[in-house]
């Protein structure tokens, strides 16, 4: 089976997975409804309304994706632009509020940031959601990406797995100095634009001028305008450009393969999805004076940079991320259950049948098991407004029940291979046992016994039986199960007879383990000849 054909199905496997279920839409629409009501309850909040943008509008979430939200005040028809204390006022008035309910945890306002934020998580499927006051612009950026999705298919694929490889390397996190989402995003873009042929038009073909500058006026007007012209240039452009029949693999690849030296080239030239093209940072004069060090411009607020949390020592491990992917895939050699790890955010590896827990950080929690069973499919525009086809059911990996026939609870994966190397970090985190473990180390056949010894010493447990066996018979070499001894200094049970359990042990390593020291056992005039010799030439 070649390479590309792996990746291939590879990549459709984690679609598969990451994908949002009918089930995931409900429960995003049910923190909104619930968010609606706590802004509904407050008297200066009297006619505003709760709107979701971000990757929930433009349907680029996954199953564990967060939630953008924005309060949008009162103000007739027209577009109201408040002052940021005014801003900050009033999300502190929603804070309050929100403590009150209950239903939410980990608040924190972050009020001095460009644009205020209050972030929460639900308690309800721990959906993070970030909540700010009038953001009319990032909702019009996120239905300009929808549109852009509507292009061609292969871009909301695109997007999906290069965040969620971004995960995997934990290069997609802007407090810690690395790209966010919508920086993603735009660098999908621009690999589109860049393709040849390509797959996406410069966006100053779809909307020529700065968006961001046109949001004034009547609402519904500027949104029926800014709509009516990008739809007449996206139906001109699908009709006129040359197809690209590259494949998903194919197009991931080349995506990783075009940023290799994206720490070092975007010393002097920037990317801007504007004009699908680099541009020399030090000829745009709106880019000067320099002082991130890679600029990610955004096309419909220019000249923000997108990527201005990206520090420069960031940068050099986002490049080392890109060219370490870039190997992996390019290796003919790899197959599925190497090609995951590299690929998916480790909380989600438990969703992946027989790919081992890999590179686990202390901070890493799998995601909880709900909606497991949900149904799968993509999304068109017109399932957004609460209306789902008729999709196919997605085969998801079995989930593996105990005893009492309950569903894993956060920070067990699945249990399709009993044997895996995760259960034995899971059960040493959670102080877990093997249901049955009184009679056996673990499920039989599914773990080596060089684990179980370790697992045995680092817990201070005991092997069952261990009064009549060392261990399990017909494990462990008789070689192990001395040096076991010594260290812990334990005796053969019934050692007086013998040296250990019946036609375990040949009776050459006798002699090296010193047994008379031990017990009532008398060495051999062989294992006895050197002490007396020593003796003897101390009393000389």
């Amino acid at each position: 089976m070649s390479t590309q054909h792996v990746l291939e199905g590879t990549l459709a496997e984690i679609l598969r997975v990451i994908n949002p279920s009918r089930t995931d839409f409900e429960t995003r629409m049910r923190i909104i409804d619930e968010l609606r009501d706590v802004v509904c309850s407050l008297e200066n909040l009297k006619g505003a309304t709760v709107e979701p943008f971000g990757s929930f509008l433009y349907q680029l979430f996954s199953r564990w994706g967060d939630l953008d939200i924005s309060i949008e005040l009162s103000n007739g028809s027209h577009i109201l632009v408040p002052a940021k204390k005014h801003k900050q006022k009033l999300l502190g008035d929603v804070l309050r509020a929100l403590r009150k309910t209950g239903s939410f945890r980990r608040l924190q306002f972050v009020s001095h940031a460009r644009v205020p934020i209050l972030k929460l998580e639900s308690k309800f499927q721990n959906i993070s959601c970030d909540i700010s006051i009038n953001n009319l612009s990032g909702h019009m950026k996120s239905k300009f990406l929808l549109w852009i999705s509507l292009i061609d298919q292969r871009f909301r694929d695109m997007v999906l797995l290069v965040k969620e490889w971004a995960k995997a390397n934990a290069i997609n996190n802007p407090r810690d100095g690395t790209f966010n989402s919508y920086s993603l995003a735009l660098l999908v873009i621009f690999h589109f634009q860049t393709c040849d042929p390509a797959i996406l038009p410069p966006l100053k073909d779809l909307y020529p001028g700065n968006m961001a500058d046109e949001l004034i006026g009547v609402r519904a007007d500027m949104e029926r305008r800014i709509k009516d012209i990008a739809d007449s240039n996206i139906a001109r452009f699908r009709k006129e450009r040359r197809p690209n029949f590259s494949s998903l693999s194919e197009l991931f690849i080349t995506f990783l393969g075009k940023f290799l030296d994206i720490s070092t080239r975007t010393e002097e030239q920037g990317i801007c999805t504007y004009s699908g093209q680099w541009e020399n940072v030090f000829m745009n004069t709106r880019w000067l004076p320099k002082t991130h060090p890679i600029i990610i411009e955004d096309p419909f607020e220019q000249p923000e940079n997108t990527a201005r949390a990206v520090s420069r020592s960031q940068l050099t491990r986002i490049a080392e991320a890109f060219r370490n992917t870039y190997n992996l895939l390019s290796d003919p050699y790899q197959g599925r259950i190497t090609l995951i790890p590299s690929l998916v955010a480790p909380e989600i590896i438990n969703f992946f049948p027989g790919v081992p827990f890999l590179n686990l950080r202390a901070d890493v929690r799998p995601y909880p098991w709900s909606n497991q069973n949900a149904s799968h499919g993509n999304y068109s525009s017109s399932q957004f407004q609460h209306h789902f086809h008729k999709t196919l059911q997605v085969n998801q990996p079995k989930i593996f029940k105990g005893q009492n026939g309950k569903q894993p609870s956060l920070g067990q994966g699945p249990r399709e291979r009993p044997g895996s190397q995760h259960q034995s970090v899971d059960r040493q985190k959670t102080g877990q046992q093997w249901p049955g473990e009184a009679q056996t180390v673990g499920p039989p056949n599914t773990r080596t016994l060089q684990h179980q010894r370790v697992d045995r010493q680092k817990t201070g447990q005991q092997w069952p039986g261990q009064a009549q066996t060392v261990g399990p018979p017909n494990t462990r070499t008789l070689q192990h199960q001395s040096v076991d001894r010594q260290r812990t200094g334990q005796q053969w049970q019934a050692q007086a007879q013998t040296v250990g359990p019946p036609n375990t042990r040949s009776l050459q390593p006798t002699r090296n383990d010193n047994w008379a020291s031990q017990g009532s056992l008398k060495a051999s005039p062989a294992a006895q000849a050197p002490q007396v010799w020593r003796q003897k030439q101390f009393e000389r």
